[in-house]
């Protein structure tokens, strides 16, 4: 017999922690490989931990409601895989080390309410694991009107002098101290927005971002969509909406420009093969962002449905890992809010979100006469260190083409 850890696992490319919700077993419980031990929440989705193992569960190490980062022990399990067993110096270093590191790593959440009432965590002592401050002790030692220590500033001669951060190092979102009125709402953050709120800041201060916008003129493919929604709602049974066309567009011209397609990794560019399209999916005051795999052999008809059933997946709650990993490239639907220009937040790890705002009507000038047109604006951000502005108009162009020149040839939807 012996002793395994059960650590907590990525569940996207640019997760980093996740929220044990609820834990589904309890010490003592014989489980077998692959069963579901807990549920997870990050800010990409809710997804089931699966046992590592077969074996019975020992000691629930993280607590419900803890953040934790990827690698961290969540429980142990008895097992009788003897052959991954760690001798008990490695366990010790490794239990030292995860001790020092949690200490020292603060939730956004935790950060936040410390500042408000002025507590120096550096003179608290955490219930987490390893002695990690959670929100729940700061919260606590609020409630119970201890006296909060306030941080000396240091003579300016003895202040210590602060490294440069690595910039691939994520930084903590530092927030003002804002005290709260008798008449003011306090609206605590769940661990989803404290995930997307670290990732925005992360992917603002690590990439330098570029934008560019196209006028496209969509006339041609409103008259193609309205023409056949009717009979594909009676057919299919759901809407087929513009954002599938829009979608599929991208993907072809995706194809046909591959070094939009791709990923800053450090010292080297990683030019993706498949074409996976991110959306964004509102969800109650959450914001997931699913993945249409292998977009560019969809037809429009096979990506509306994609479309449709993440959609649903999302409002339920139930997406999984596999749901939400693997995007290349991002297409948001700001126009679904009335948007007419907008400028996004790449989604990290790509280097690209187009955002494709409101489709409204306007005068036009073409061949010295004035018309009406139905018109819409595509605004691209993009990761300048990946891309260049002269791919990138190309890319850009060929959207274009492809949207002013929809029709029932040139994009069939079966």
């Amino acid at each position: 017999m012996a002793i395994q850890y059960i650590t907590m696992p990525k569940l996207g490319e640019s997760v980093t922690e996740g929220t044990i919700t609820k834990w589904l077993v309890t010490p003592g419980d014989h489980v077998n490989k692959y069963d579901p031990i807990a549920e997870v929440l990050t800010d990409k989705v809710n997804a089931e931990i699966p046992s590592s193992f077969t074996g019975a569960i020992q000691e629930i190490v993280a607590k419900e409601d803890e953040v934790l980062s990827v690698g961290d022990v969540i429980c142990t399990i008895e097992t009788e895989e003897v052959q991954a067993v760690q001798t008990q110096e490695e366990v010790t270093q490794l239990e030292k080390k995860a001790a020092i590191d949690n200490r020292a790593r603060y939730s956004p959440a935790v950060l936040k309410l410390a500042q408000q009432h002025d507590i120096d965590l550096k003179a608290m002592k955490g219930s987490g694991k390893g002695g990690r401050i959670t929100r729940k002790d700061v919260q606590t030692l609020i409630d119970a009107g201890g006296q909060p220590q306030s941080v000396q500033a240091l003579p300016a001669q003895t202040q210590p002098v602060r490294k440069q951060p690595r910039l691939a190092q994520t930084q903590p979102i530092v927030v003002p101290n804002i005290r709260s009125g008798d008449d003011d709402t306090i609206i605590p953050l769940d661990s989803v927005k404290q995930s997307v709120a670290a990732n925005m800041v992360r992917t603002k201060q690590e990439v330098p971002h570029a934008w560019m916008m196209v006028e496209v003129d969509v006339t041609k493919l409103v008259g193609y969509r309205d023409s056949i929604k009717k009979s594909f709602k009676e057919n299919e049974g759901y809407n087929i909406t513009y954002f599938a066309f829009f979608v599929k567009a991208v993907a072809r011209a995706l194809k046909e420009f591959p070094e939009m397609n791709a990923m800053w990794a450090g010292d080297h560019i990683v030019r993706k093969k498949a074409i996976n399209i991110s959306i964004a999916v509102a969800a109650d005051d959450k914001l997931y962002v699913p993945v249409v795999k292998q977009a560019d052999e969809k037809s429009v008809k096979g990506i509306a449905k994609n479309v449709v059933d993440l959609a649903k997946k999302a409002r339920s709650g139930v997406l999984s890992s596999e749901d939400v990993n693997g995007g290349t490239f991002t297409v948001n639907n700001t126009g679904s809010f009335g948007s007419v220009q907008s400028m996004g937040i790449i989604n990290y790890p790509q280097a690209a979100i187009l955002q494709v705002e409101s489709i409204v009507k306007r005068p036009v000038i073409i061949d010295g006469m004035i018309a009406v047109r139905d018109m819409v604006n595509l605004c691209l951000s993009i990761d300048h260190r990946v891309l260049d502005g002269l791919i990138c108009g190309r890319f850009m162009q060929r959207v274009k083409e492809l949207l002013e020149n929809a029709s029932e040839e040139t994009m069939p939807i079966y």
